[in-house]
């Protein structure tokens, strides 16, 4: 693979990077199936590049392991990666200087409508995808311009050493001092994550968390207001809540789940709870205009093959959409995928629809309630 630095490295309230640049590391080497190379020579065969976009670190450098090399090897067609925290600012400036240079970019779902709307990628093409790809990515994840990539969630992570006769099970056990005692972490970034948490342990169901109107949102902060004393240190970067647990200076903490799975499997004393965990997923998009739009829907098709998609999870540490992957994938490792049925059906995913959407005051959903998250924090 070549590799491309677009240069702007800005980073927006949470740098994506910051959540999955040592997630590659986190798992030991796959042991996926080969990509079927000639299937890929059939259907997907072609020359030239594709030029796609990724978080960088060792998440790309496990795509390239796991995902590249095995699509040029079927395919004949080179991957150039180009990396960043955020793709938005880079797509919407090429959009408005009339030059589109990349051909895949990741999109956050909250910024997807809009960019939806000004018409900046194209309609992917599912007729490449082989059956096993469409029949277990449902159809919530495969949007006409857009497929899911993968997905995060923010889990409640707990010392073992802390809790030998059992851990907190849901978030009412994290604000509950008394019966699990101990210092405690918390995300100090994005609010929204938080002030789910908080809602959950106020005894609000799954299905009544969203939206994250003003009068849950007063619920929410009066009940922070109760943990705030026990929280130790509110962390920022993605793994750093993970390594707290391992020095037993928390002992349960809000985690990335993706953070959690190589020391899990290592042996580390570590648990966590798939109770109320905070679910989203970016999209992958094909950009209108990009200098390889059909090497670019070759690639999309081959990534989201089952085996494929369980390179890319065990790869990168976070799972894609298609359930068939499941088949291909350790034993030990399914039960710490979101992608698990079971576990999925304890998340609460994220309205991003409604973040994206406008207030009176012209702020988004999503930019009320993050001010009014760091207000809570500095006070």
């Amino acid at each position: 693979m070549t590799k491309r630095d677009p240069g702007d490295r800005s980073v927006c309230v949470l740098s994506r990077r910051s959540v999955v640049q040592s997630a590659a590391a986190l798992l030991g080497a796959p042991l996926v199936a080969k990509a079927t190379t000639a299937w890929g020579q059939e259907k997907l065969a072609g020359s030239g590049e594709v030029v796609a976009f990724s978080w960088g670190g060792s998440y790309t450098d496990g795509l390239r392991r796991f995902v590249y090399e095995p699509f040029t090897k079927a395919t004949g067609i080179k991957v150039i990666d180009v990396t960043a925290d955020n793709a938005e600012p880079q797509v919407k400036a090429m959009n408005q200087a009339g030059r589109i240079d990349w051909d895949i970019a990741y999109i956050q779902r909250q910024n997807y409508p809009a960019m939806h709307q000004d018409g900046m990628f194209v309609p992917i093409d599912y007729s490449l995808w082989d059956q096993e790809a469409l029949e277990g990515t449902p159809p919530h994840a495969r949007l006409e311009d857009a497929v899911v990539i993968n997905q995060f969630a923010e889990v409640l992570a707990y010392d073992q050493r802390a809790f030998p006769k059992g851990g907190p099970q849901n978030w009412a056990d994290f604000w509950d001092v008394s019966k699990f005692p101990g210092p405690r972490g918390l995300e100090a970034v994005l609010g929204r994550h938080t002030i789910q948490f908080a809602l959950l342990a106020a005894g609000l169901a799954h299905n009544d968390i969203w939206p994250l109107t003003d009068d849950k949102l007063d619920s929410a902060f009066q009940k922070l207001n109760e943990i705030k004393p026990h929280i130790t240190k509110w962390w920022s970067a993605g793994g750093e809540s993970t390594q707290l647990l391992i020095n037993r200076e928390y002992a349960m903490t809000a985690a990335f789940d993706g953070r959690l799975v190589r020391p899990i499997r290592d042996g580390a004393p570590i648990k966590f709870v798939w109770e109320g965990a905070y679910l989203s997923y970016p999209y992958l998009t094909v950009l209108k205009g990009g200098p390889n739009t059909a090497n670019a829907q070759k690639f999309v098709a081959f990534a989201n093959r089952a085996e494929i998609a369980a390179g890319w999870t065990q790869g990168t540490g976070y799972p894609g959409p298609n359930k068939n992957q499941l088949k291909y994938l350790p034993a030990d490792l399914i039960p710490l995928l979101s992608v698990n049925p079971e576990n999925a059906s304890k998340c609460v995913l994220e309205d991003s629809a409604w973040l994206a959407v406008k207030r009176s005051d012209g702020k988004t959903n999503g930019e009320h309630i993050q001010e009014r998250w760091l207000a809570w924090r500095a006070r």
